[in-house]
């Protein structure tokens, strides 16, 4: 196995003055868009919070997103410098002060259900607001010098990011695999025991099929992105230390809950309960809001009209259904009816449906999820047409990311529709005699 790449706290520091150094010569200035779309490295996170510390935002992409939909994304982002796939080449030898935590959230975009992708931006922050933000995540999760965060996730997910620069920004280390392999992140368990870790039920899954992976290093692994199966959480919680196995609810956006194993094995199959600081409620259709502090806040890059639909006073919702119990306890009642979760990567029909109408031989498409043994649930698409299957799913493949791509695509005479004309997504699994596994 060739070396996992080690970031400790002192070097990343120092390539983070590098960066900001670079950034500033280039006249980037708080508030500023940087363009990132590269494989997590020890560059890649110097530069994200190198920019970050200084107040420029870095924008954070894909590295394997068509070149297309890059293209469509950098132009909504406006930035003022975009260094693609090479953050090494802000590394020079100059360095530049930074602030002691980030003084921006980076901006990701997340789907949309209208199929058109959205900046989550929270500008600028004020000094008070920037300390709180990062003693928050810190505090929360513990994170400090003698902890080795393990990356089993892309860090241009907002969560493995998260996780990753706050644990260096608490004097901790970080370790890269690289894109996950269960064999290489069950050596790297054995030989550089990690005390932390971020992931999805896919990851726990594959490793748990496993007889070698030694868990007894870790003091908090978290895992979040998509439904974990009772049986699932209760085989991870047998296998790792006592106390360690936590859970939170959230989205890009917005964090809502967090969940000890004390809790979750009190109440098997909610998500938790609020963070500190926040609050949560349900309005009359079931939609779950949450109150959350001032350095919390966001809006839609550009959309004002999103940003207004998804905030009530100091209350936002991202539209999931759930409901909170006179305990406190938060459930989660089923997902927004067509959000997909693959692999812990959301995945909105309209997006593909976009992709596959466009192709001559497509008249129409719906795009739905069934369970997955793997990955929780498996993206499907079924169209009116007469393309054939092989070459229409070499059309998605050119036009949408891995995740977005229907692993499987069927051609249908019409597609399932309400006595409004919707179309009925949930049918489509039982129509084309389709099930998990």
């Amino acid at each position: 196995m060739t070396a996992v790449p080690l970031i400790t706290a002192a070097d990343s520091e120092r390539d983070q003055r590098r960066a900001a150094a670079a950034l500033a010569a280039a006249g980037l200035r708080p508030g500023n868009r940087l363009l990132v779309s590269a494989a997590a490295s020890p560059a890649m996170l110097a530069v994200v919070l190198g920019a970050l510390r200084t107040g420029i935002v870095p924008v954070v992409l894909d590295p394997a997103l068509p070149a297309g939909e890059r293209a469509e994304l950098a132009a909504d982002a406006d930035a003022a410098l975009d260094i693609g796939g090479e953050p090494a080449r802000l590394l020079g030898g100059a360095e530049a002060e930074l602030a002691s935590v980030p003084l921006a959230r980076p901006m990701h975009y997340t789907s949309g259900t209208t199929g058109r992708r959205k900046g989550v931006w929270s500008g600028v922050l004020a000094e008070g607001d920037a300390l709180a933000l990062a003693g928050e995540e810190i505090e929360l999760w513990g994170f400090g010098p003698e902890d080795r965060h393990l990356v089993l996730s892309p860090l241009h997910h907002s969560a493995p990011l998260r996780f990753a620069v706050h644990t260096l920004l608490a004097g901790g280390a970080v370790l890269l695999p690289g894109p996950f392999d269960v064999a290489r992140a069950a050596q790297v368990i054995a030989t550089q025991r990690p005390t932390t870790t971020f992931c999805v039920p896919t990851h726990l899954q594959r490793l748990l099929a496993r007889d070698d992976v030694d868990w007894s290093s870790f003091r908090r692994l978290v895992h979040a992105g998509a439904p974990c199966p009772e049986p699932l959480k209760r085989a991870v919680l047998a296998a790792l230390p006592e106390g360690s196995v936590w859970e939170f609810y959230g989205s890009t956006e917005a964090q809502f809950t967090v969940c000890s194993p004390g809790d979750w094995l009190a109440h098997p199959g909610s998500v938790g309960r609020a963070r500190p600081g926040r609050r949560l409620e349900t309005d009359e259709r079931g939609q779950l809001w949450c109150a959350v502090p001032r350095w919390a806040r966001f809006e839609y890059w550009r959309a004002p009209e999103k940003t207004a639909a998804a905030w009530r006073g100091d209350l936002v919702t991202v539209g999931d259904l759930g409901r909170v119990d006179d305990d406190g306890v938060v459930w989660l009642d089923g997902r927004r009816e067509d959000l997909i979760i693959s692999g812990g990567v959301n995945v909105y029909p309209a997006e593909v449906e976009a992709v596959l109408d466009a192709h001559p031989g497509v008249v129409e498409s719906a795009v739905f999820g069934v369970p997955d043994a793997d990955w929780g649930q498996r993206v499907v698409g079924a169209y009116v047409g007469d393309a054939d299957t092989q070459e229409l799913a070499a059309w998605a493949r050119d036009r949408l990311a891995p995740a977005k791509r229907p692993k499987s695509l069927h051609p249908v005479a019409e597609l399932p529709r309400t006595s409004t004309g919707k179309v009925r997504r949930l049918d489509l699994p039982g129509v084309l005699g389709l099930s998990g596994g």
